[in-house]
C-alpha cells in the first residue's frame, strides 16, 4: 500500500504537471479561468468548470478579464452625470484625482447610491460601518456623506503610500493592515483583480476626458 503522503505528492506533481503542460503548450488558447481547491485528504484538484463551491480561482483567463476590466459598465437606471459635480468638489478639497474616485465608485457599486455588499459595505464608495464612523460619515446611503468619506479615505491612504495608487487602492480592497502584512498588495485573487480594474477605469476615464 503506498502511504497517504506519498499519494498526495503524487496527485499533486500529476495535476500540476497537466496545468504547465496546458499552460506551456497552449498559452493564448485558454478559453476560461482554471480553478483549484484542496480536499480533506489534501489532495489538490484543478478544472475550467466547477461543480464545488470550494473552488476558487488559480489562473484567470487574461483575454476575459481584460474585457471585464476594460468595460465601462453602470448599475441599471444610474446616470453617472449626476454625482459629477459631487465627485469634482470632493477631489479638489481632498487633492484626490477624480479620475481614481470615479473609477473606484465605478468599481464598488458602479454609480449606485444604494448598493450593499454581502459583507456590510454600502453607498457609492461602499464604506463599511467602522470606516463611516471613523471618518464621521453620518449617512452612508447619503451621496454627498458617501463619497466625502471615500475620498478622505483615499487621501489618507495615498498619504500613507507616498502617492502609491495601486498600494492605496489595494487597502481601500484588503485593508491597510493587509498591504503592511506583505510589503504590497496581497496575494489575494480579488485583490489583485480589484486593483487591477480600478487602474483600467481610472485610465479610460482620464483617455475620455471625464
Amino acid at each position: 500500500m503506498i502511504p497517504k503522503r506519498s499519494t498526495y505528492l503524487t496527485c499533486v506533481t500529476l495535476s500540476l504537471s497537466v496545468a504547465a503542460i496546458c499552460v506551456c503548450v497552449t498559452p493564448w488558447a485558454a478559453t476560461g479561468d482554471i480553478y483549484r481547491y484542496v480536499d480533506e485528504d489534501d489532495i489538490v484538484h484543478f478544472t475550467d468548470a466547477p461543480t464545488d463551491k470550494r473552488f476558487k480561482v488559480f489562473m484567470r483567463d487574461l483575454k476575459k478579464d481584460k474585457e471585464l476590466r476594460t468595460k465601462l459598465r453602470y448599475a441599471s437606471s444610474v446616470d453617472p452625470a449626476v454625482f459629477e459635480q459631487l465627485i469634482k468638489t470632493c477631489s479638489e478639497k481632498y487633492g484626490v484625482s477624480s479620475c481614481l474616485v470615479k473609477a473606484v465608485i465605478h468599481a464598488e457599486s458602479g454609480y449606485n447610491p444604494n448598493a450593499v455588499s454581502s459583507k456590510g459595505a454600502s453607498g457609492l464608495m461602499q464604506l463599511m460601518p467602522d470606516t463611516a464612523k471613523s471618518l464621521k460619515v453620518a449617512d452612508r446611503f447619503n451621496p454627498r456623506d458617501n463619497v466625502e468619506g471615500g475620498v478622505k479615505y483615499l487621501r489618507f491612504l495615498l498619504d500613507t503610500f507616498r502617492g502609491d495608487v495601486s498600494l492605496a487602492v489595494a487597502a481601500y480592497n484588503a485593508g491597510l493592515n493587509k498591504v503592511a502584512k506583505y510589503g504590497g498588495i496581497p496575494p489575494y485573487n480579488e485583490t489583485r483583480t480589484y486593483v487591477n480594474r480600478v487602474l483600467s477605469y481610472m485610465k479610460s476615464y482620464q483617455e475620455s476626458g471625464t
